[in-house]
């Protein structure tokens, strides 16, 4: 499974940017789609995930309300919508898969990553 996320670039505060992410390989049902990212000198942090069959995601609490995470299957693609961006926004995003139908924050249970985009988001 090989997956590359597209999207990452400077943004103002307030605006908005749409992140891709393609997957390839094998067969994705009963798999899980995540984004995840990492700030300069900070640890990877869980963003959102969602299911292949489009159960309910999960969100961080920080990205909640702002960010959207959804996918389409017929594309093999990934999307994350972030909106009302902030500063703190500013990090390295990366895509992440693993083969189970139950939704984790926990990266140590991603198997597959993609090579990340980086957001900046200027104040």
């Amino acid at each position: 499974v090989q997956l590359q996320a597209f999207g990452g670039g400077l943004v103002q505060a307030g605006g908005s940017l749409l992140l891709s992410c393609a997957a390839s390989g094998r067969a994705f049902s009963n798999s899980v789609l995540g984004w995840f990212r990492q700030a300069p000198g900070q640890g990877r942090e869980f963003v959102a995930a969602i299911s292949w069959s489009g159960s309910t995601p999960i969100y961080a609490d920080s990205v909640k309300g702002r960010f959207t995470i959804s996918r389409d299957t017929a594309q093999n693609t990934v999307y994350l919508q972030m909106g009302s961006l902030k500063p703190e926004d500013t990090a390295v995003y990366y895509c992440a898969g693993r083969r189970a139908t139950v939704l984790t924050r926990y990266s140590s249970q991603y198997t597959y990553w993609g090579q990340g985009t980086l957001v900046t988001v200027s104040s």
